[in-house]
């Protein structure tokens, strides 16, 4: 299955433009430089999901364009399939939320694990 991403306008094209608010999945894939079935493909995969709008026209957060960008350049340049570069940017999200609280002088939050062991003959 073949990617089919657009290339960047020029180099040096900020891809997320500032300001909040949501936008539609077109503009999400103009700004991420992707073909709108291909964003759509990932939607379907859960690397983004909607913040809001209807089933038929969702709308998406902004910075979702750079995460769209990370995930099809992991794919690209480290040959990982969908699902490797959608747990890829999983965890960098998470490093990057870890480093800002660091940085914050905020203690790391600590997530609960639950961990079974069961005993094999």
């Amino acid at each position: 299955m073949a990617t089919t991403a657009r290339p960047p306008a020029s180099p040096g094209v900020r891809l997320v433009p500032r300001g909040r608010g949501a936008i539609s999945l077109e503009v999400l894939a103009t700004q991420a430089g992707l073909e709108p079935d291909l964003v759509r493909r990932l939607v379907g995969l859960g690397l983004i999901e909607p913040c809001g709008g209807t089933r038929v026209a969702p709308l998406f957060r902004r910075q979702d364009a750079a995460l769209l960008h990370r995930a099809l350049r992991l794919r690209r340049d480290l040959g990982l399939n969908y699902a490797g570069a959608i747990l890829a940017c999983q965890l960098l999200v998470r490093i990057d939320e870890l480093e800002a609280q660091l940085r914050a002088g905020a203690p790391p939050q600590r997530q609960r694990e639950v961990m079974t062991w069961t005993q094999t003959g």
